[in-house]
């Protein structure tokens, strides 16, 4: 007996035609039943500040940066 998996059956979007698994949001757009359930631009500006905030950390320490961050 052998026991295989099967390959997950997709589905394309019927908002913006990107490949999706089925009976799920797709991550391209955010939509579901040709309604808008997440905010997928919102979560790209929250990753975005996020790799900002990341950069500044890496950034090396200066006299001016130190005495910005006292006040």
């Amino acid at each position: 007996m052998h026991i295989h998996l099967d390959k997950p059956s997709l589905a394309s979007c019927p908002q913006c035609k990107e490949k999706k698994l089925m009976h799920t949001v797709c991550k391209a757009c955010g939509y579901y039943k040709n309604r808008e359930v997440v905010d997928v631009l919102k979560d790209k500006k929250s990753a975005s500040d996020k790799e900002k905030q990341e950069e500044e950390k890496k950034k090396p320490l200066t006299a001016e940066s130190l005495s910005k961050k006292d006040k």
